[in-house]
């Protein structure tokens, strides 16, 4: 990020000096215990959660400024907490306040100050805000993000998996979200990708760090960027793979079936208008059981005839196949599979992901 970054870091640890005086303003709500600031949370919620450290740690290993939320497990600096407890939904908002705070000077263009008036911004909603965002977010083990999809029975996560966790993605409320709705949540970011890998957007979905689950918004899932034809991929593409709508549905079925190449197209509209990958000869759909998805498999088999693929619908035996995980149980959910699999497939692919 350059400048931007450069300057970001000067300012939090110019606010590190002053922690207590950050944290007096900002986390009033809180007090302060030997070395430490305690609040609820970076909103400011009464509470002891949230820990800031106020001196650097003799060994070292603690800078001043730096919190962890034990409750979330979120963790950051006083920059984090200015565009937090302000609601901010740009970073050179935050900024700004910083230098409001300490009492320094707005850089001028070209100066020698900091510069972020020159620094490039993605245009909102584009494949390189979505690139930005998704390196922007950390490994998913022991996230947030790995208690939510474990508490849908969903364990078989990889390393190389597109999923990420954004510790506090901002979510921009509707007219439909109830007023005061939290700007910022933990999220699940998810890479949109194209034939080549190459990321084209993110899917976001905005969790509770309370209890695990979709956060308490009106839109709790968004995706952005170039989605058309493309999806979050799980594997390497080949001659057999799977397609579908949702992360979930993909990760469920991939316990299942943990060889199979797959992908989520994010909804029925664009699971019709994924792109077939040149070596694809057969396609198996995870479909929902909604007359979105019925219109998807059939938009999607006309399609792959033309393209000399032969398309094969899976069926869940209940809602999705995230419920057939949670309420059937995999054996029964993978027996109801091999019924629907080739013969050839059933033995190549079929067997329980631990």
């Amino acid at each position: 990020m350059g400048r931007l970054s450069d300057q970001a870091g000067e300012l939090a640890q110019r606010l590190g000096d002053r922690a207590e005086a950050v944290c007096r303003q900002y986390l009033s709500k809180g007090h302060r215990e030997g070395r430490y600031w305690l609040v609820g949370d970076a909103h400011n919620t009464p509470g002891r959660s949230l820990y800031v450290r106020l001196s650097g740690s003799e060994d070292g290993r603690g800078a001043a400024g730096k919190w962890t939320d034990a409750a979330t497990g979120e963790h950051g600096d006083l920059l984090d907490i200015i565009m937090l407890a302000c609601g901010h939904a740009q970073l050179r908002d935050s900024l700004d306040e910083a230098r409001h705070f300490l009492s320094l000077p707005h850089p001028e263009p070209g100066g020698d100050g900091p510069r972020h008036a020159q620094e490039p911004k993605a245009p909102t909603g584009s494949p390189q805000a979505a690139q930005r965002l998704f390196a922007a977010s950390a490994p998913v083990r022991g996230s947030l993000v790995q208690t939510y999809l474990r508490e849908r029975a969903i364990t078989a996560l990889r390393a190389d998996d597109p999923l990420r966790f954004h510790p506090r993605c901002y979510y921009t409320p509707s007219r439909k979200d109830l007023p005061g709705t939290r700007r910022a949540w933990p999220a699940m970011i998810a890479a949109v990708t194209d034939q080549d890998g190459a990321i084209t957007g993110v899917h976001r979905t905005w969790l509770d760090p309370a209890a695990a689950v979709k956060a308490p918004v009106a839109t709790p899932r968004r995706a952005m960027g170039f989605l058309l034809g493309h999806g979050v991929r799980f594997g390497r593409a080949d001659a057999v793979m799977a397609a579908g709508e949702g992360i979930e549905t993909i990760l469920s079925l991939r316990q299942a079936m943990p060889a199979m190449p797959m992908i989520a197209a994010l909804c029925s509209a664009h699971l019709s208008a994924i792109l077939f990958p040149p070596a694809l000869r057969r396609l198996y759909v995870g479909r929902d059981d909604d007359p979105a998805g019925s219109v998807a498999v059939a938009k999607l088999t006309e399609r792959a005839s033309g393209a000399g693929i032969e398309v094969v619908p899976l069926s869940p035996m209940l809602g999705d196949f995230n419920e057939d995980l949670r309420l059937v149980g995999p054996e029964r959910m993978a027996g109801a599979l091999a019924a629907q699999l080739v013969a050839e497939d059933a033995g190549r692919f079929l067997a329980i992901a631990g």
